[in-house]
């Protein structure tokens, strides 16, 4: 994989944790049957940052923990539906070089290689691949208030929107519905409440149709999901309920490994 050579202000080169033949099965591209039946995509990183403090024993909150990073990549791409490689390797892409939030500290990616690889695209006759570079200061995100928090918007193109939801201390998500919008939603904090029950980080949850749901945070800092809506988040389609006795429970599925959801 190429690496571009990048130097911070003051002309340091910057130091690159790589991560390698990530895999996931997942719907990307334009042909019909392509849109029908997953295929694999192997994902291939390069990161760029200063690894200076974490060395000196500042610890994993200052460089980057890429178990964490391998299972939100594979969620992105098993949740997304893209068209073109290009569209998910510039969702990805904005996604890494997202600032850390308070919850979930680590360093800032100042820069970013992703390759993406289909490799029975064509049969074996050949294999595709695209390879994009970007660099933070080239990114734009939305903030949008809401009364319970903020809104990161990372990524919205045809078909779906990618955010980042940050529930601010002693805050609640009210229990609502979506009638149109398909979401699927990663647990990242640590101390959230999903339907009243505590849930662990790495926790991936699909919210069908008219399916009740809520998030409390009862901590002392703001504590982060991302969410995945298709087609791209629809204001009037966040429809907020009353609902009586115990909420609808949903079993996740675990995008982390057992230590990093503190199992």
């Amino acid at each position: 994989m190429e690496r571009p050579f990048l130097t911070t202000h003051g002309g340091r080169r910057l130091d690159a944790i790589e991560l390698r033949g990530v895999r996931t099965d997942c719907i990307v591209g334009v042909y019909p049957e392509e849109r029908r039946t997953v295929q694999t995509l192997q994902v291939d990183l390069a990161l760029f940052l200063d690894t200076r403090a974490a060395a000196k024993g500042a610890g994993l909150e200052a460089s980057l923990d890429y178990a964490r990073l391998a299972g939100e990549i594979r969620f992105l791409l098993e949740t997304c539906r893209f068209r073109l490689l290009e569209t998910a390797a510039e969702a990805l892409c904005s996604y890494i070089l997202a600032p850390a939030t308070r919850d979930v500290p680590h360093a800032q990616v100042e820069a970013v290689s992703v390759r993406l690889t289909k490799p029975c695209a064509l049969g074996g006759d050949a294999i595709p691949s695209l390879e994009v570079h970007r660099v933070r200061e080239e990114m734009e995100y939305e903030v949008e208030r809401k009364s319970w928090g903020e809104v990161d918007v990372l990524h919205a193109s045809q078909g779906c929107g990618i955010y980042r939801l940050r529930v601010a201390p002693g805050a609640s998500i009210p229990t609502h519905v979506h009638r149109a919008m398909e979401e699927r939603e990663l647990i990242l904090g640590p101390n959230l409440l999903l339907q009243g029950r505590p849930v662990a980080p790495g926790s991936a949850f699909r919210w069908p149709k008219d399916l009740p749901h809520r998030y409390d945070n009862p901590a002392a800092v703001e504590g982060t999901i991302l969410c995945v809506d298709r087609p791209a988040f629809l204001p009037h389609d966040e429809v907020v309920v009353e609902h009586e006795g115990e909420l609808p429970w949903v079993e996740p599925v675990l995008f982390y490994p057992a230590a990093e959801r503190g199992a």
